[in-house]
């Protein structure tokens, strides 16, 4: 079940978003029919709408997730790190978002220079969140004080992709 976390290490998501933990629950995601890897490459016009997203594990455990930019708004300079897309708490096991309480509503991927890491990170909770507040900006989030805030311990599961600015179609 346990998934390795090489590829984190090495496209350092171990490191820039969250420390080194052990995967203890499977996280599936997609984008239309496209399965999320880690390191694949997803065109931000795939990425409008929220992916689908399932976690096993029991009807009676909750999680968070959380969606973050380490690479805004460039790779190079990343001024922004973090950029938050996405915040869902309190998400039953066995289940998806959707069951969950929307902290911070979806925004899709638009990277504006650069190729740019969108990471999915999944935690369990000790139990229900209840009110949670909402981060101030986008810009500057910290997926691993936000987690310490909330007393979430490391995460349980994390899928990255990779996304760059999509050339615009030239129309006749």
């Amino acid at each position: 079940m346990a998934v390795s976390v090489d590829p984190l290490v090495v496209g350092r998501v171990i490191g820039d978003v969250v420390d080194m933990f052990v995967p203890t629950v499977t996280m599936s995601v997609y984008y239309g029919s496209r399965h999320v890897t880690n390191g694949c490459d997803i065109k931000p016009s795939t990425t409008i709408n929220p992916p689908k997203v399932s976690i096993n594990g029991h009807s009676d455990e909750l999680y968070t997730l959380v969606m973050t930019d380490p690479d805004a708004p460039s790779p190079s300079e990343p001024s922004m790190r973090e950029w938050v897309h996405w915040i869902v708490s309190d998400i039953p096991g066995g289940t998806n978002p959707t069951r969950g309480k929307e902290i911070l509503v979806y925004m899709g991927p638009r990277p504006p220079v650069g190729i740019h890491r969108y990471i999915l990170v999944l935690f369990q909770q000790k139990g229900p969140l209840g009110q949670v507040q909402q981060p101030a900006s986008r810009a500057n989030f910290s997926t691993r004080l936000f987690a310490q805030h909330l007393n979430l311990g490391l995460p349980v599961a994390t899928v990255y992709f990779n996304a760059q600015k999509e050339p615009v179609s030239r129309r006749r």
